[in-house]
């Protein structure tokens, strides 16, 4: 009705109107299903048979049966704009983003970048004039809105592809790009304030009705888990298949590329550069054809292989000028490459690759040499990082705000304080083994560091969560959570310490470099946290404590654990130290299955020591959170797993407190947690797992560090346990200084929850290697109540390996 092109389409509501459709439309098509979030149910269809399929499935996914079939604009190229309109009717347009992946691939399984980059004033200023016409024609509505437009690349024809009257993830993305807070704003323009009555919250001078201007570039790149699930369709589509994303900010697109993809923690240093290039050009045209994960990789590798722009653009549809820029990233590896030495590579070189995101470790690859050689010679020649502020004005407007990002210029925008200063280690991008529940960590223990009277620092790459809110933390470094970035960090602050217990694995990871370059590592020492990550040492532990562990073997070989096995026996749990969320771990019951899993987890992790377990079957599985001081120990809760012992802790069906453990059973709980936090020498949080066999309790891990179950507990108690933990890791408090009263009635249930929906052809057996994407919390009053009767009847239908 407002005259504005949208691709034809039409409503089915039956099979029968869905054909008649699709006759009058003709092939290709798009299937969306109406009221689906992240592209549920959607679908392309090419031909009839493809088009019955989706068709079929499109009604049943649509909670009111409903579908649209539209004509496929698949490789126009997507943009979005992020807008807000008050109650008066004022718009402004707080960002432009820009999919470097062309139509037909869902926008949160897209890379993509702001403010756009191939997007011509001309076309951006009737975009914007589109978007500013629907918002109005909206009616009565005041809020933020998601409008997302197809471009065709070679008539510049504009499409309107959907338009979310709300905030949505790409609002999240927006509001950490420019530092604009839409959610915020938004909900103050829902309850009738006006843009203009409303302060910018970054500048604090200016007005909220204003337009950022960004002076930098973001990229968003999502964060897959399809090695999580073997035999997974891992070509994207219409359906969101990402479980978390990351973002890079930096003075250029290259730059902030390489940062996206340091942030990614999928064992990638950036863009390549890291020996782990794909060679074979047969393979490359078949994964550049077909969009996937690691499609950004496979560019970059074709590039260096010298395969032509004009062909791989042909092949992805993706615009010359992404392509451009990633073989500008190349053309620099192959110069640095070139140089015989580090000691030969001249500092332009060295400068100009740090302005374009190579990070030391890429250049150390390069030159064969190490990183921490590259990061000294830099540092000789006067090349380090300098920071610049966020502050939604391109520098127009002081800002009040300190929001934070890194690049190679002259001119640094931090001034450290002489406050003393603790900085938190966040926990990177949401997977699978690492969701929100250590975000929530993270940001209770920056409101616990700031009671205690020390200034925060927040180190973080995660747009979706709220510890990279700008104001949480005293400051806000948006960074990614890699050695290089954190250390520069460290190094410019000077903090009393650095808290690595909340931030999950990402942050326990950079535990033994921090301890190695003499950076004080607040609660728990380097030592006890290796201790208890390194399973055979941890063994060891257990058996001068005289604490029973299930019977295990070390082994660096497929020979060796054979050796072990002949002792213990099948079946038997293989599993990798230092890993999360049962990464490589597997139940395996013969001499085949052993030597395949071995082979494995070695060729994947390699130099890493494999623990072989005896499996209790049958057995029932616990665990316990505790809070230590040193001298103290503070039991939160035990909960017991519904389904029995193999099934991954963030898998299982947690019951707090227990519903069928025997009081001499908790008590032998209590007893070792107790006895390993003591002689751990845990200051702040410890999570031990159990199996229990006829009465008798076996410990199979012990993890000193904020774990899955801390804000469950929290949240069952009524207790801010993060809080009191972070306050005993920084030395202030003892647990006798709190008075813990939990406020727990009946019964709390954690549910995992699984997205096996995104994976159809993937079967739904549970094992040792964690499958769930998030959970909720279920409150009983006793143990007839019919939703726990059902759950305990299914405990063992999806126990595999």
């Amino acid at each position: 009705s407002l005259g504005f092109e949208v691709p034809p389409s039409q409503i089915a509501r039956s099979y029968l109107e869905g054909k008649e459709i699709a006759q009058n439309l003709g092939f290709p098509l798009v299937i969306r299903p109406s009221y689906t979030l992240g592209g549920s149910g959607g679908g392309f269809a090419n031909n009839k048979e493809e088009f019955e399929k989706a068709l079929k499935h499109g009604l049943l996914t649509s909670p009111i049966h409903e579908v649209l079939i539209e004509k496929s604009i698949y490789g126009w190229k997507e943009f979005e704009l992020e807008l807000l309109q008050d109650c008066a009717g004022n718009v402004i347009v707080v960002c432009s983003i820009e999919n470097i992946d062309p139509m037909g691939i869902h926008t949160g399984d897209s890379i993509t970048v702001a403010p756009a980059q191939t997007l011509p004033d001309t076309l951006y200023q009737r975009m914007r004039d589109q978007a500013i016409a629907v918002i109005r024609a909206l009616g009565n509505f005041a809020g933020g809105c998601n409008i997302q437009f197809a471009v065709e690349p070679n008539t510049n024809q504009i499409a309107i592809i959907e338009v979310n009257p709300r905030v949505s993830r790409s609002s999240a993305l927006a509001s950490k790009a420019t530092g604009y807070p839409i959610a915020r704003i938004a909900a103050l323009l829902a309850i009738g304030y006006r843009l203009d009555e409303l302060p910018n919250q970054i500048t604090r001078h200016t007005s909220a009705f204003f337009e950022p201007t960004l002076d930098y570039v973001v990229v968003k790149i999502p964060r897959w888990n399809f090695e999580k699930f073997p035999g997974a369709d891992r070509r994207l589509g219409l359906q969101m298949k990402s479980v978390g994303e990351v973002m890079g900010i930096g003075r250029s697109f290259a730059e902030a590329l390489q940062k996206a993809c340091q942030s990614l923690e999928i064992r990638r240093n950036g863009l390549g550069a890291d020996g782990r290039e794909v060679k074979n050009l047969h393979r490359l045209q078949e994964r550049l054809s077909a969009p996937n994960s690691d499609r950004i990789f496979y560019i970059h590798d074709a590039l260096l292989l010298g395969m032509p722009i004009s062909t791989i653009h042909k092949l992805t549809q993706i615009d010359p000028w992404f392509l451009y820029q990633i073989q500008a990233i190349c053309e620099m590896e192959k110069y640095i490459a070139s140089f015989s030495s580090l000691e030969h590579l001249p500092k332009e070189v060295l400068h100009q690759a740090k302005r374009m995101g190579f990070a030391d470790r890429q250049i150390a690859h390069l030159l064969h040499c190490l990183e921490s050689e590259v990061y000294q010679k830099r540092k000789s020649l006067g090349i380090q990082r300098v920071y610049k502020m966020v502050d939604t004005c391109a520098a127009e407007f002081q800002a009040q705000t300190p929001y934070y990002y890194s690049t190679f210029e002259q001119e640094n925008e931090n001034i450290p304080s002489s406050n003393p200063k603790v900085i938190i280690l966040g926990s990177g991008p949401n997977r699978i083994g690492q969701g929100i529940e250590f975000d929530y960590c993270c940001v209770h223990g920056v409101i616990a560091a700031k009671e205690a009277g020390f200034e925060t620092i927040m180190i973080n790459c995660n747009p979706e969560t709220v510890s990279t809110d700008f104001d949480i933390a005293n400051k806000l470094f948006f960074e990614p959570v890699f050695w290089e970035h954190v250390y520069e960090v460290i190094e410019q602050e000077k903090p009393i310490g650095v808290i690595v217990q909340l931030g999950g694995q990402t942050a326990l990871k950079l535990a033994e470099k921090l301890h190695r370059w003499k950076v004080p590592l607040l609660g728990t020492s380097f030592d006890s946290i290796d201790l208890a990550e390194d399973r055979g040492r941890f063994s060891q532990f257990l058996q001068e404590l005289g604490i029973p562990y299930p019977r295990f073997g070390v082994a660096y070989s497929a020979a060796q654990a054979l050796q072990v096995v002949e002792q213990i026996g099948f079946p038997a749990l293989v599993r990798p130290s230092y890993v999360l969320g049962g990464q490589k771990m597997r139940i395996v019951l013969n001499q085949q299955e052993l030597e395949e899993q071995v082979i494995k987890v070695l060729q994947e992790l390699p130099g890493n020591a494999v623990l072989i377990d005896a499996f209790l079957a049958g057995a029932t599985e616990a665990e316990a959170d505790a809070i230590c001081d040193g001298e103290n120990v503070h039991i939160l809760g035990i909960m017991e797993h519904i389904e029995p012992a193999g099934i991954h802790s963030g898998d299982s069906t947690a019951v707090l407190p227990p519903f069928s453990l025997s009081k001499e059973v908790l008590e032998q709980i209590t007893d070792y947690t107790t006895q390993i936090a003591l002689n751990l020498q845990v200051k702040g949080l410890i999570n031990v797992q159990f199996v229990i066999q006829e009465q008798k309790v076996y410990v199979i891990e012990a993890n000193p560090r904020a774990s899955r179950t801390v804000p469950f507990i929290a949240k069952a108690h009524q207790v801010p346990y993060v809080n009191i933990a972070t306050k005993i890791m920084l030395g202030t408090h003892k647990l006798s200084d709190f008075v813990i009263k939990p406020q727990q009635k009946g019964y709390a249930i954690k549910l995992p929850i699984f997205s096996f929906d995104k994976f159809p052809k993937v079967n739904k057996e549970l094992g040792p290697e964690m499958k769930s994407t998030g959970e909720e919390i279920r409150f009983i009053e006793n143990l007839e109540d019919e939703f726990f009767v059902n759950l305990y009847r299914q405990r063992n239908i999806y126990l595999s390996r």
